[in-house]
């Protein structure tokens, strides 16, 4: 069965929070003065002491079409992710993501934009991670870039990076907009380092022999090589229940064979 999904949903609610004490703010002097100080990462803050930003600016949105789009990206890669690395390696990258992300846009901001004033927020750092993780483990597996353009995930991500690289360009000339491109890099950055020093052997397939020794019978590595075959055409979302239920069991298996040698 498919495991329960508990980090996601948590997130989210902690974001809608955080958003909905924005809009409280903007009738509140005070508390928005508490928000700014706490919500918003700067070097100048982080210089003040303000250290814990570099997590909490990452809950923390004051438009609804930022929060939005974070968290509806959020929820369609991330649900997956969850459930395919478990809670605890969910919830560590997805931190580090973030603290990633921020210590980016700190970066950025003062050596390349001479601005260590310049605030930001949102969880756009850690979501860029969560794509690009899931775009290299799945880069063949079709996604709908601004829900309607449908590219291979790992096409869709580096065009992302693309567009950041050259939003950065623009604006250590000068021009570009307001958009976090440093935190979004340092993000991409956090999930391809996580799938090279950790993804790609952790959650590395077995061929049909080390299948076989793991107490595979033939009927199930054929099964099993012609569902790797569909994850690698179709992603994740086009397994149905029953093929998820195989692959979990085998899954239970596999660690299991491990933890016992």
């Amino acid at each position: 069965m498919d495991r329960r999904l508990v980090v996601v949903p948590v997130i989210i609610a902690i974001n809608v929070v955080v958003f909905l004490a924005w809009l409280a703010a903007l009738k509140d002097p005070n508390l928005f003065h508490v928000m700014e100080d706490n919500f918003v990462v700067s070097t100048s803050l982080i210089l003040d002491g303000h250290w814990w930003t570099l997590l909490t600016a990452a809950f923390s949105h004051y438009a609804f079409w930022h929060i939005a789009f974070n968290m509806i990206v959020l929820w369609s890669f991330g649900s997956v992710l969850e459930r395919l690395w478990g809670v605890w390696t969910f919830v560590v990258f997805y931190l580090v993501a973030a603290v990633v992300a921020s210590v980016s846009h700190c970066l950025v901001s003062t050596f390349l934009l001479r601005s260590p004033e310049d605030g930001a927020l949102g969880a756009s750092g850690a979501v860029a991670g969560l794509l690009m993780a899931f775009a290299l483990m799945f880069p063949k597996h079709r996604i709908l870039v601004f829900g309607v353009i449908p590219v291979p995930a790992l096409v869709g991500a580096l065009g992302f990076v693309a567009v950041d690289l050259w939003g950065l360009f623009a604006q250590t000339q000068g021009g570009g907009i307001g958009i976090g491109h440093g935190a979004h890099l340092g993000g991409s950055l956090c999930g391809f380092l996580f799938w090279a020093l950790y993804l790609r052997t952790r959650f590395k397939r077995p061929t049909a022999g080390q299948s076989v020794q793991m107490a595979m019978n033939a009927e199930e590595i054929e099964e099993f090589q012609r569902l790797r075959q569909k994850l690698d055409r179709e992603g994740p979302d086009a397994l149905t229940p029953k093929e998820k239920v195989f692959l979990e069991q085998i899954r239970e298996r596999v660690m299991s064979a491990h933890e016992g040698r």
